[in-house]
Parts: C-alpha cells; sequence; structure tokens
C-alpha cells in the first residue's frame, strides 16, 4: 500500500478499487517514516469496500493492526443502506478511560502514601485476565439492570454520584440495549463487574505536570501539580464474547445478504438486517457493563482514598465534602448513531475518541462553551494527554487518536525487551506488580512516541492540548486483553 501526501500530516492511501471510499491517515513526517503497519493500511483498504461506507476511512496516527478494522481507526456507514461490523468495534466493547481528579497536589502527598493508595485499591479491584468481581451481590442478578442503564444502576446503588452522569459519554447509558440479543455464554462471564483485567487496562495516579489552556483548565476546575487518577478498562469477558458471538454470525449474515467480506475480521450486516439490529442492541448491553464497570471502580478508589487518608487530617480535608470528582469518561471502542455533514452516520471508532469541539449540541451541558475533555492515555510509564477538539475534526467525523499506539506486538515485546531497558523507562514511577517480566509487552518502548502522536493532530488544529499528566503510580493487571 502506497500512502501519498494531501496535506499537512494527512496521507490518502492509494492502491484501492475506484468506486470505494478513500482511506486517509494522519502521521506526522516522523511518524510517517516509521510506519511499518503495511496490514493496518490493508485493513483500512479493505474496510473501505464494505457496503454503505462513507470517504474516508480514517487512520488515527496510533494506528496499528488490529482485527477486522485497525486500531486507531474510524469508519462511518450509511444508515439508510451500509452495515455494521462487530470486527470494527473491536473486542473489549467499550474499552475506554475516565479521569479523576482529587483537588489535592500531589507534591503533598508523600511517596509512602501513594504505595498505600495502590495497595487500598488493589484490596478492593481485582487485575488480571478472567478475575470476578468482589461484590458478590453484583456477580448475579443484577445484569439486566446494568445492561439498561449503564452507570446510572451503580449511582442509583450508591456508587457515586449523580453529577458523575453528566460527565460520561451518552451519559453513561447507551440506548437500546436489549439483553435477550446477548448469549448465554456472554452472560456467563458478565461477573465480572469492579475488576481491571489485563493488557493495556490500568489505574495510574498522575499529576498535572504541564497546562497548555490555563482557561480551559480552570472552567474544568484543575490545577497544577494537582494529583488525578486515570481509569482504563472496559467491558471484559462480556463485551469480549458478544464481539466473538456476533463475529461468527456476520460471517454467516454476510452470505446471506449477498456481501463479499475481504477479511472474516469484518464479517458484518446490514445495519437494518435482523443480525444488524441485534448486534447493536447486545453492543449497546456491552457498553453499559464497561460504564457501570469503569463507575463502579470509581467508587473502590473514592473509598481507598478515604481509607487511606483519613488518618491524614490536612490532605482529608483538601478532598472535600465529595471526594474525587470525575472530569469525564469517553469509549474508544463503540458504534453510535451520529449525524455529520447533514448526514445520519453509524460511525464506527475502534482505538479512536470522539472529540466534540466547542459549542456543538452534543457535547453535556457543562461542556459545551469548552468542548469535552478527550482522554489519551500513553503508555506505562509515558505521559497522557487531555484534549479538546476543534472544528476542523469535522473531517474525521470528531475522532481522535486513543493512545499512544504499538510498535511491537505483546510477543516481540516480550523477547526483546530487557529488564534493563525496563527499568529505565519507568523511572521512579510505583508499580504494582512484582515479576517485571508479566509488564514487558506493555514497556514504554513498546509504544510510539506518545508526544508526537499527539501532536500529529494538534500541530494541524485538530486538537488543542490542555492538560499533560506525568504518572507517579500504576497499577496493571497481569496477561493479555480481557
Amino acid at each position: 500500500m502506497r500512502l501519498e501526501r494531501i496535506g499537512p500530516n494527512r496521507w490518502r492511501l492509494q492502491g484501492t478499487k475506484s468506486g470505494v471510499a478513500e482511506a486517509v491517515v494522519y502521521l506526522s513526517p516522523k511518524l510517517r517514516q516509521s510506519l511499518e503497519e503495511e496490514e493496518a493500511l490493508q485493513q483500512l483498504a479493505h474496510a473501505a469496500t464494505l457496503p454503505g461506507v462513507v470517504s474516508p476511512v480514517v487512520g488515527m496516527p496510533d494506528l496499528h493492526t488490529g482485527f477486522g478494522l485497525p486500531i486507531g481507526g474510524v469508519m462511518a456507514t450509511r444508515i439508510e443502506d451500509g452495515i455494521i461490523s462487530a470486527g470494527a468495534v473491536g473486542m473489549d466493547i467499550n474499552c475506554g478511560v475516565r479521569l479523576v481528579t482529587t483537588g489535592l497536589l500531589a507534591r503533598e502527598v508523600p511517596r509512602a502514601i501513594l504505595e498505600q493508595l495502590l495497595a487500598a485499591i488493589l484490596k478492593r479491584v481485582p487485575t488480571g485476565i478472567g478475575k470476578k468481581s468482589r461484590h458478590l451481590d453484583l456477580r448475579h442478578g443484577f445484569l439486566e439492570e446494568v445492561a439498561l442503564r449503564g452507570a446510572a444502576a451503580m449511582v442509583a446503588k450508591g456508587f457515586g454520584y449523580q453529577e458523575d452522569l453528566n460527565r460520561i459519554e451518552e451519559g453513561g447509558c447507551l440506548a437500546g440495549a436489549r439483553l435477550a440479543a446477548v448469549s448465554r455464554e456472554a452472560v456467563a462471564r458478565a461477573d465480572q463487574l469492579a475488576t481491571l483485567g489485563g493488557g493495556n487496562h490500568f489505574i495510574e495516579l498522575s499529576v498535572v505536570d504541564e497546562v497548555y489552556a490555563p482557561e480551559t483548565a480552570r472552567a474544568w476546575g484543575i490545577m497544577p501539580g494537582e494529583l488525578t487518577v486515570l481509569i482504563h478498562t472496559g467491558s471484559r469477558g462480556f463485551g469480549h464474547q458478544i464481539c466473538t458471538d456476533y463475529s461468527k454470525l456476520m460471517q454467516q449474515a454476510a452470505k446471506r445478504y449477498g456481501i463479499h467480506l475481504p477479511t472474516a475480521g469484518l464479517a458484518c450486516a446490514p445495519i437494518g438486517s435482523a443480525e444488524g439490529q441485534d448486534y447493536l442492541a447486545a453492543m449497546a448491553c456491552a457498553c453499559n457493563f464497561a460504564f457501570a464497570n469503569r463507575q463502579l471502580i470509581t467508587a473502590d478508589v473514592r473509598e481507598a482514598f478515604l481509607e487511606v487518608l483519613g488518618p491524614h487530617r490536612t490532605l482529608r480535608d483538601a478532598l472535600g465534602p465529595r471526594p474525587l470528582p470525575l472530569l469525564y469518561d469517553v469509549a474508544h471502542n463503540i458504534a453510535k448513531e451520529e449525524e455529520h455533514g447533514g448526514r445520519c452516520l453509524l460511525v464506527h471508532r475502534k482505538g479512536a475518541t470522539r472529540a466534540l469541539p466547542p459549542g456543538h449540541p452534543a457535547n453535556p451541558q457543562e461542556y459545551r462553551q469548552t468542548g469535552h475533555p478527550a482522554i489519551i492515555p500513553g503508555s506505562m510509564g509515558t505521559a497522557s494527554y487531555v484534549v479538546v477538539g476543534t472544528p476542523a475534526t469535522a473531517e474525521t467525523y470528531h475522532s481522535v487518536n486513543h493512545g499512544a499506539g504499538r510498535v511491537l506486538s505483546r510477543a516481540a515485546a516480550r523477547k526483546t525487551i530487557s529488564r534493563e531497558e525496563f527499568e529505565q523507562s519507568m523511572g521512579d514511577v510505583l508499580v504494582t506488580c512484582p515479576d517485571y517480566r508479566q509488564l514487558l509487552d506493555e514497556a514504554p518502548s513498546a509504544y510510539k512516541d506518545v508526544e508526537e502522536v499527539v501532536e500529529t493532530l494538534a500541530a494541524i488544529g485538530l486538537t488543542r492540548k490542555v492538560l499533560r499528566l506525568r504518572p507517579l503510580a500504576v497499577i496493571k493487571g497481569e496477561g493479555g486483553e480481557g
């Protein structure tokens, strides 16, 4: 596949057949020079051939190979004659990230207390693949409420504040969920609320070490040097099973509807078909499960802070009467019906985050003037960013990258990254895992340079940087995704 430069940090993918959608990739010259993602580019080209796909299919600066659509891919399809693809949403449905503030200055929180906070969070939030919720009363019998109401189901049970719901994409509940569209196998894996999982999922204590847009930061109530908490996880085994189930069903459905599939990973069905509507209903259940999962983890983190800081009156008082307010929660594996350019489209974002500009009517009311925060976590040991979209994001369906993006596969990272390289890259960041070998596939050198990735869109005016967060302490789970 060949890329043709069509503007600053913009490249058109050549070699696609005439009559299909174009594919556009956003890369800085440095990222373009180092790009070794022939398979990811081929996946974009394949997506462009599907029925009802609108130009362009978009590749983000963190683009890398995925299942079906590449991670860092955005694909929009027409509602009236387009398709929905489970693989273009991803295995971890509504994998997403939320940023919680504390009101504490990081310099006033000693390292010993950070260690206590990590221990108190780990006591409450299981990590690693296959782990079950420690909230025994939520393991069974509560799934339908979670699937239909999302984060609101958690708030109703006392796990959070009502105002949290105003600071979550879709208010923490994607409409159209129907549990009957979910298989028994997926329901059996729905006992993982308030669990982190493995892979790139994490809980991170960070410090706001740079503020690029002081007025916006003040409007959000963020101060320089503040201690913050990032929570990155998704729908766990529940969503993974839903994607697995519907990828198989859609392979069969595509044959019945006469749809040519370029790859099995892009198995799809017409949006209006029974299979398409069932998947959208099941996907909404998984989205809501993930919103509820992050909401419950947030409640556990709040409780951990209160426990640890209780004996430290100055720090406890600084938390205020409603500790650890949520700044925002965004999804980055999701498909949603949205209006773009006067047309109603189904936008698949896989490893991409929505970033609505100031004034956009779909912003939550309190972010209408600034644009909502779009959170871009870096790799373990490197910085994360909070940005806002500008009106120019209309060209990407109001989407931005969701992270740094891998440069090494998990297997390659485990083979090539040494202990010395890993420890040097982590510096003085506290990490919970006792065996560094279990984290090599998440080492900073397995990822692209997040500074370069974020600057790719900022330099051409698609985003405006607001905050830079530097990690202080990280909780990771063992094992792969899920």
